[in-house]
């Protein structure tokens, strides 16, 4: 995919969304850090379903230190792997408190040495509560990546990479929303809703499912 058609389909969801969010409700960077632990193999609905129980009466790592592992599972227990995500929330906030006077670190090494924290988790906390031009490849972006031709690759890793260096730095920090969500709503794993798509006719895939709308008209200059 070429440079022009890349810088048009971020003007076109930008157009769309000019200022995406995660859908995880949060309220400080730390319960950010906790929804998107939790947000692992669950949808973004049930999670905050549990933190809006949850982070009413533990919402910082003192807190949740307090309420304890076996506290904290009678919160989560809807969701999938809820054992092993009780265990890492409580150890990471434990190492909050003793190595970072209970605040989340900005320093990418630093979100992946805590426990439960892997590179996904730590993007999306670096994007969504510090503001940096990262961008985490989940299996929505990763569809939509490769898909369109936007970038392909074999690995989230290389699909990261590729996006990170042919993405305007313009539309950076905010390229991980646009196209999670276009993943989540429009270009769905089984059957793309190719006739409701604003990047339809840009997109390089050979098996629309359907023909594309006309383009959006640009702006007036």
């Amino acid at each position: 995919m070429n440079a022009a058609r890349r810088r048009a389909i971020f003007e076109r969801l930008r157009a769309t969304n000019p200022h995406p969010t995660t859908e995880l409700r949060y309220r400080t960077p730390y319960e950010l850090l906790v929804a998107v632990i939790l947000s692992a193999q669950a949808t973004d609905k049930s999670v905050n379903q549990a933190t809006e129980r949850l982070f009413r009466v533990a919402n910082t790592p003192e807190k949740m230190v307090a309420l304890g592992e076996e506290g904290l599972k009678r919160y989560i227990n809807r969701i999938g792997l809820y054992n092993n995500k009780a265990r890492h929330i409580i150890a990471m906030s434990k190492i909050l408190l003793e190595k970072y006077g209970g605040r989340v670190p900005e320093r990418r090494a630093d979100l992946e040495a805590l426990p439960g924290v892997g590179r996904k988790t730590a993007n999306v906390v670096l994007n969504t509560a510090f503001g940096q031009p990262t961008i985490a490849v989940d299996t929505h972006i990763f569809r939509v990546a490769n898909r369109t031709g936007l970038a392909r690759g074999k690995t989230p890793l290389s699909v990261e990479k590729q996006l990170l260096r042919v993405v305007p730095a313009e539309f950076r920090k905010d390229a991980h929303h646009w196209l999670i969500l276009h993943g989540r709503y429009v270009c769905t794993a089984r059957r793309p809703k190719c006739g409701q798509c604003i990047i339809c006719d840009l997109c390089e895939s050979e098996a629309k499912t359907a023909p594309c709308p006309p383009p959006p008209e640009a702006p007036a200059a």
